[in-house]
């Protein structure tokens, strides 16, 4: 198959792409979200595909989605971000744009991204870990994307990693998100920042002399230029994430992980933290193999790639 499209929908914006066969972008454009419900996004979708189609010869559609979609890749059964339950994106798109359609959860889509043509590129069994806001992921098992029975596996920011832990979104206790997610680093360091005023000097100078005005990116940047607390806030979420991920590996057995999210933005703060807590907590110490540990490399692309090429397939 020739050029595909690829649409991402976030519950901000919608960016979407021209995606050849080897997973180059060539034509990309962006729009903002609509506020107006399901059929407004639908064609805000649609007006952007067919943009594309006038200036490409365009096979097929992947659109990526923040939310829970079913097993034949058609209907989105919830997306809370959206406030939509039981969409049928699939037919409303294709009925605009006359080309067949894939919809596919954004996580899954941005894994099926890296396995193809990034960090994990080489391995047929692959498990993406997506650090953002919450956590996300995707898992490729034998080369092929991993969808459970009803269309919504790989929500592993939804284990439980603490009974009667801290509550979660989505209604349960200790879920591993609340632990090792953008959200957990911040609250770890506005708490710490709290508690230890005299070692966060950095920290609070990049935000507003406050823990309570304390951001990601400052987080990061008071790292980088070694804050004690900032890194004691990141060796934190590491430690979650590397606990979280050795369950993952001893039911799986993937031979890579992948790392992706806004968090990964920090790089070796995060990684090698994140691999010395998988090498402590995971079964069988150095007497198993070791997988390798990397963090994704297309970015904030990877989910209209990975759709464009679900699309493909």
């Amino acid at each position: 198959m020739g050029l595909t499209v690829g649409i991402d929908i976030g519950g901000t914006k919608i960016a979407g792409g021209v995606v050849d066969d080897d997973g180059n972008i060539l034509d990309q454009q962006r729009r903002e979200t609509p506020s107006r419900g399901p059929s407004a996004v639908v064609k805000a979708t649609a007006e952007l595909v067919l943009e594309f189609k006038q200036q490409h010869d365009i096979e097929a559609v992947g659109v990526g989605v923040a939310g829970f979609v079913d097993a034949k890749r058609s209907k989105v059964l919830t997306a809370p971000n959206l406030g939509w339950k039981n969409e049928p994106l699939r037919q409303g798109i294709e009925a605009e744009v006359h080309l067949p359609v894939v919809v596919e959860n954004d996580a899954n889509a941005a894994a099926w991204a890296e396995f193809r043509y990034g960090a994990g590129v080489g391995h047929h069994h692959m498990v993406c870990v997506t650090v953002g806001t919450g956590i996300g992921g995707g898992i490729v098992i034998a080369g092929n994307l991993y969808r459970g029975s009803h269309g919504i596996a790989a929500e592993m920011g939804h284990m439980c990693v603490e009974v009667g832990g801290r509550l979660c979104g989505c209604g349960n206790r200790g879920c591993w998100e609340q632990y090792a997610s953008g959200n957990a680093l911040v609250r770890e360091a506005r708490m710490l920042a709290a508690e230890r005023r005299d070692e966060a000097d950095i920290l609070l100078a990049l935000g507003d002399g406050t823990p309570e005005g304390v951001s990601g990116k400052d987080i990061t940047e008071a790292a980088k230029e070694g804050d004690v607390v900032a890194l004691a806030a990141f060796d934190s979420v590491a430690r979650w994430l590397g606990m979280g991920m050795a369950d993952v590996w001893a039911l799986l057995d993937p031979g890579v992980f992948v790392i992706g999210g806004g968090v990964s933005e920090a790089d070796e703060l995060l990684l090698g933290a994140t691999k010395r807590a998988f090498k402590q907590a995971r079964t069988g110490g150095d007497s198993l193999p070791m997988p390798d540990i990397y963090l994704a490399k297309l970015g904030n692309d990877a989910g209209l790639v990975g759709a464009a090429d679900l699309a493909r397939h």
